[in-house]
């Protein structure tokens, strides 16, 4: 196995460049999630973080920002043979944008059991229905992904 695959397959490693992105979110007292997008060979993408409330857009979710920025930098809206590491369960726009542009595999930190679509609430990845079924690893560094939201709301509620 070259040592670009092993590297590929760290997801604590890439974990922690969307947790790096989250950070930004929380700085910038947007709801901490971040995401990260890599190829086969586990090159980086994109990396992006909410900014929902900065750019006064529902849609500017941290997964949707590292979709529209990949597409931009690679000319395609197709992301095959890609993984999405993202610190919260992908909710339900989220989800359908990660299907439509058939990102392979989805790997999130903490489940979000009020929006989540990937397990939690909804489970998209499971409907055959739909043309394309991402896989699924959940949990990975869930505890500081976790945190974060937890001292994030905490902070709000002072």
């Amino acid at each position: 196995m070259s040592e670009k695959k092993s590297f590929h397959l760290n997801h604590n490693y890439f974990m922690e460049l969307a947790l790096k992105e989250a950070e930004k979110a929380f700085a910038a007292d947007e709801v901490p999630v971040g995401a990260v997008l890599i190829d086969q060979e586990g090159n980086v993408l994109s990396s992006a973080f909410n900014q929902t409330i900065s750019l006064h857009d529902p849609t500017a979710h941290a997964e949707i920002s590292a979709l529209r920025i990949a597409g931009q930098k690679i000319k395609n809206y197709r992301f095959v043979n890609t993984t999405l590491y993202v610190t919260v369960e992908p909710c339900i726009m989220c989800m359908g944008a990660i299907i439509h542009s058939r990102v392979s595999h989805v790997v999130f930190g903490t489940p979000d059991p009020k929006w989540g679509a990937a397990g939690s609430l909804y489970a998209f990845q499971d409907d055959l229905r739909l043309n394309h079924q991402p896989r699924i690893t959940e949990g990975i560094c869930k505890k500081k992904c976790r945190q974060l939201m937890v001292d994030f709301f905490k902070q709000k509620r002072l």
